[in-house]
């Protein structure tokens, strides 16, 4: 119906009833009670029209000057970038469809908000500064060298989540126990994403140093892991002696996710201390890959440190392959889109020509899915972890020049997501398997059958739901939490499932549940305001980063000063544990 339109009668003949002389032959009194009655009635219906009218004009009136806001924004932003505190009241630029927040979604937050302090508070229990819970056995497990991985990985979601005293025992713990010299043979991958990650964004939400002097400390440990011929990096690193090496079974290569995951943490690190060594040490990967990058974009998971070559090894979104493409978007993001990064976005649109060609859809139901290639053969096979595919995707499909390229990569998001939702509700447990293939007429079927509290596709939920305003997003993570709450949760804390088939529990509480799983479930249902896609990245565990202009020179100035703290809502990986 068009604004200002009437859904019954006309003004003229509605009003007939206000005359007195349609009522001469009534009584009197009920007369002249009816004509206020219905005069009355129809001022009434009249306002509420109009209050209705009023509210949509102000609704229209509000989003322009949300979108004036946002080009002045952008305006400030190329005259030298933005820092300090985010402010609420701003909208994410990719969409103008934000919505006031609403009591459900309010109601499903602190439902989330409760569930992180279950987790947490099982943690802080049972394992206080130990990397991991095992809620069965209600003890701690040092999986990551005792760095306290899980205490870390929360730093940012009880930050955003308003639970400041949880947040500030953390960071005491941060200054006064967490100790880096460790003998233990460290991922270079986890520990960066992790721990780096985790301290940076702890420091650029809360402004407090001692995250930031920490981050600088254990980068420090790892850098050595670049000492080789061509720089890309070894992926293990002893933390207390700084001798390097890749695992075994790699035949000594480098691993793709492994070498090509570090380079938005190293270069906020460079950002926010003035150093540059950070930044080149790991940009130097990138560059060497861009040498010989094939026109589709495809890498094979394994490289050699020595040569630089790529060896004759299976290419995949999936583990060990994934989050390399996605630092290759997530880099021209948190440099803010200049010419000096422009390099990454190239790269990551080749990437993307290439994942197309591994599209093929099922049947009977035409579930998109993502293939894995191996030589010149496909594999109708897609891990859970390349369900974060279709956030990255839809986030990166807003750059694209041309108006059709973007709305088909858009689509092409939105149809794996309902793909990954559907590895969900395809199972007993409405908890998807680790890996799925996909047979002529069957459609999918689960193949390795655990649920270890994995959060991609939620994660690309998220940015469908920030970039699109699409409530269908929020509903299916909401049912997807539910699955969460009926067969994960105990007592002590959450576990994952040994088979998403039959509901038999694990006994491990992942520390990107915490991180990653809890935090993308929050934001779903929090106001697009909340961590501007604007104004931060999420590196691949789900810690986000402020966004910095770079300029040619690489720095846009040192930052090592206070940072001004982020203002609160009112109050991958491979085949691997993350």
């Amino acid at each position: 119906m068009a604004r200002g339109s009437r859904s019954v009668g006309s003004s003229s003949s509605k009003w007939r009833y206000c005359n007195p002389s349609y009522y001469l032959k009534r009584p009197k009194r009920l007369a002249l009670l009816f004509i206020v009655f219905v005069c009355v009635s129809f001022v009434f219906w009249d306002r509420q029209t109009l209050v209705r009218e009023h509210q949509v004009e102000i609704s229209e009136l509000q989003k322009e000057v949300t979108d004036l806001k946002n080009l002045v924004d952008d305006l400030n932003n190329k005259q030298g970038g933005t820092s300090g505190k985010t402010d609420l009241g701003r909208k994410a630029t990719k969409s103008s469809k934000d919505v006031l927040d609403d009591p459900i979604d309010i109601e499903r937050r602190e439902k989330v908000k409760e569930a992180m302090l279950h987790a947490w508070g099982s943690y802080e229990k049972y394992a206080w500064g130990q990397d991991e819970l095992q809620p069965q056995s209600k003890n701690g497990v040092n999986s990551f060298g005792g760095l306290g991985a899980t205490l870390i990985d929360s730093l940012d979601t009880l930050y955003i989540m308003g639970l400041n005293e949880q947040f500030q025992k953390a960071r005491e713990w941060v200054a006064n126990s967490l100790d880096f010299n460790k003998d233990y043979e460290a991922s270079v991958f986890e520990t960066t994403i992790r721990v780096v990650g985790g301290l940076l964004s702890a420091y650029d939400l809360s402004g407090d140093k001692v995250f930031l002097d920490k981050a600088i400390e254990i980068a420090d440990r790892l850098l050595p892991a670049w000492n080789t011929p061509t720089g890309i990096p070894y992926n293990i690193i002893n933390l207390s002696h700084g001798r390097a090496h890749n695992p075994s079974w790699t035949g000594g290569e480098s691993i793709l996710a492994d070498s090509g995951t570090e380079q938005l943490e190293f270069i906020v690190l460079s950002q926010r201390t003035g150093d540059l060594k950070y930044q080149q040490k790991v940009e130097n990967v990138i560059a060497q890959l861009n040498k010989t990058f094939p026109d589709d974009g495809l890498l094979p998971i394994y490289i050699n440190p020595h040569s630089g070559a790529a060896g004759y090894s299976p290419i995949t979104f999936g583990a060990m392959g994934d989050s390399f493409y996605e630092y290759l978007l997530k880099v021209w993001i948190q440099g803010n889109k200049t010419s000096s990064i422009k390099h990454y976005r190239d790269m990551w649109e080749k990437s993307m020509k290439g994942l197309s060609s591994l599209i093929r859809r099922s049947t009977p139901s035409s579930f998109t899915y993502i293939c894995e290639k191996n030589g010149g053969s496909l594999t109708d096979k897609m891990d859970e972890l390349a369900c974060f595919a279709p956030g990255m995707i839809a986030l990166g499909s807003f750059g694209y020049s041309a108006a059709d390229d973007s709305q088909k990569f858009l689509s092409l998001a939105e149809e794996l997501a309902w793909t990954c939702y559907n590895f969900y509700q395809s199972t007993p447990t409405k908890l998807a398997g680790e890996n799925y293939f996909f047979h002529s007429g069957q459609d999918m079927s689960v193949g390795t059958s655990w649920n270890i509290l994995r959060p991609e596709t939620v994660e690309s939920l998220f940015y469908l739901w920030r970039l699109t305003g699409n409530k269908t997003y929020q509903e299916w993570g909401w049912n997807i939490f539910q699955a969460f709450e009926k067969n994960s949760r105990i007592e002590s804390g959450y576990v994952g499932l040994k088979d998403v088939n039959s509901g038999v529990k694990d006994n491990m509480m992942q520390s990107f549940f915490l991180a990653e799983t809890l935090k993308y479930f929050y934001l779903l249902f929090s106001p697009s305001s909340v961590i501007s896609l604007d104004e931060w990245v999420f590196n691949t565990e789900a810690h986000p980063l402020r966004i910095v202009t770079r300029h040619e020179e690489g720095l846009v100035k040192n930052l090592n000063e206070k940072q001004k703290p982020f203002s609160r809502i009112g109050g991958r990986k491979e085949g691997r544990s993350g």
